[in-house]
């Protein structure tokens, strides 16, 4: 018997649903630390040593200490049940990669932008990208030591974030605190679904 596209032989294992999930931010915000973090496999990592050609280009301010950049992307993966699969794809954070964005951003369930208080204008365009395609999207702090602490409603305001846009604190090094803030942007992104279907009257 010949099984067409939706059928599928009895007794075998369906394949695990995949979503895709970015991590987005300022340059030097901790994109591929906290993909690394939370990612059971090695990381597919692009990055490459920054050079003078960077000089003029690049804004080190608050990452001096820096010394390569992601180019392409990074990617992870996370198993959250056996049949759910999260793929991580961090973004480059640098104005002149930006042009991979829309590629990387085609089918993402959402996004998670995350912001450094010392910088926090650099999330501005990872904002404004993601509220101009309608992609569901968290903020989340990533605490760097000697940062100042700000409460949350505070970076929201400072961010002109719509009041249902969740911001929370995290740790970008720590792979439990790195599934919080996918956890949260999973439920956000799910609830804006299910009012997007109701709207719709489906």
């Amino acid at each position: 018997m010949d099984y067409g596209p939706s059928e599928r032989p009895a007794g075998a294992v369906p394949l695990p649903t995949a979503i895709k999930i970015l991590v987005a931010g300022g340059f030097g915000v901790g994109k591929t630390t906290m993909v690394g973090a939370v990612s059971e496999t090695r990381p597919l990592r692009t990055e490459e040593v920054l050079t003078e050609t960077g000089v003029g280009i690049d804004d080190l301010s608050g990452v001096e200490g820096k010394t390569t950049t992601t180019v392409a992307m990074d990617f992870g993966r996370i198993t959250i049940s056996d049949d759910l699969v999260l793929y991580l794809f961090g973004t480059p954070g640098q104005d002149r990669f930006w042009f991979v964005w829309d590629e990387l951003a085609l089918g993402a369930l959402g996004a998670v932008v995350l912001a450094d208080t010392r910088r926090l204008a650099d999330c501005f365009p990872s904002i404004d990208y993601f509220e101009g395609r309608g992609t569901p999207f968290v903020v989340a702090v990533n605490c760097f030591e000697g940062a100042r602490r700000y409460r949350l409603d505070e970076v929201q305001a400072a961010l002109n974030l719509d009041p249902g846009v969740p911001v929370l604190l995290c740790d970008a090094r720590q792979r439990e605190s790195s599934k919080e803030v996918l956890i949260t942007l999973m439920e956000h992104a799910l609830k804006i679904r299910e009012s997007r279907r109701r709207a719709a009257g489906g």
